[in-house]
């Protein structure tokens, strides 16, 4: 059982964050599980080579099922996510910009979406994920992984921009003036604003906070006995009640509540929790 990430080839990473492998297998008569999946600060590719996952949407009513490759928009409210016998996933997660650099569509015209990859992408994406079923190795798939993306960026890229060096820096540095960040682009703050929704989905605002978010969530992840207020203080929240704020937008709980949901979830049965770039494969 695995739920691991992968850093990409060198000369790949400005495109891809990194490759999350998920593969979990469960008794065949075993009922779906239930995960609950936060919003977080991505976009991705996600290849289903074996069995797949049904999405159930918080924010519309409806679902979706048996995708075999999805592009997964930027998530604004939960997903619950529901697995069952030999399930794996491996997540494409692209750079703030990445994604539009390869398809330059306007990011926020897929947020909450959870579509067919080849409606984007060309039916590769297919012949990729055939590729994965028959891999003996998270390495082969990794190597697998990196030759497409390669490709990908062969056949043409938008340039990258300073708002998209800008994105990537605000991943491990939230907590900055949005008039500081629009001088790092070498724009005025409503170009600064209009390009960052463009390539990221959303505002640089909304996308700090939900940097700031799943840093708290990795970390009670990975460290359940630690406080509330010490994992506010330590991922550059003002206090606790800014902590439960966020909690609230985008998961609908208070913070207490919504991990004991999400104590439930797939992965912890075999104690696994969520974290980047624990292995790293190049």
């Amino acid at each position: 059982m695995v739920l691991k990430d992968y850093l990409p080839h060198p000369s790949l990473q400005t495109i891809v964050r990194c490759y999350r492998i998920v593969h979990l297998t469960f008794n065949d008569m075993d009922a779906p599980l239930c995960k609950p999946y936060t919003p977080r600060p991505e976009h991705c590719l996600a290849f289903y080579p074996h069995d797949r996952e049904q999405v159930d949407f918080t924010h519309r009513c409806g679902s979706v099922r048996n995708i075999s490759v999805a592009l997964v928009g930027q998530a604004l409210s939960v997903t619950h996510r529901f697995i069952a016998g030999n399930f794996m996933v491996v997540q494409m997660l692209f750079q703030p910009g990445g994604l539009f650099r390869l398809t330059g569509i306007p990011t926020f015209e897929i947020n909450d979406s959870y579509l067919e990859a080849d409606l984007v992408f060309s039916k590769e994406v297919h012949l990729v994920n055939e590729a994965f079923y028959h891999a003996h190795t998270y390495a082969e798939i990794v190597h697998i992984a990196n030759t497409f993306i390669a490709g990908l960026i062969k056949s043409g890229v938008k340039d990258k921009h300073p708002v998209d060096t800008v994105g990537q820096w605000m991943l491990c540095n939230p907590v900055v003036s949005i008039d500081a960040l629009a001088k790092k682009s070498f724009l005025c703050p409503r170009q600064f604003e209009r390009k960052f929704r463009e390539r990221t989905g959303i505002n640089p605002k909304l996308f700090a906070r939900l940097v700031r978010f799943d840093r708290a969530f990795r970390e009670k992840n990975l460290h359940p006995d630690r406080d509330w207020k010490t994992i506010a203080f330590d991922c550059n929240y003002y206090d606790y009640q800014h902590l439960v704020h966020d909690y609230r937008n985008f998961t609908g709980m208070k913070p207490a509540d919504f991990h004991h949901l999400e104590s439930k979830a797939p992965e912890r049965i075999f104690g696994l929790a969520e974290h980047y770039y624990e292995t790293q494969v190049v």
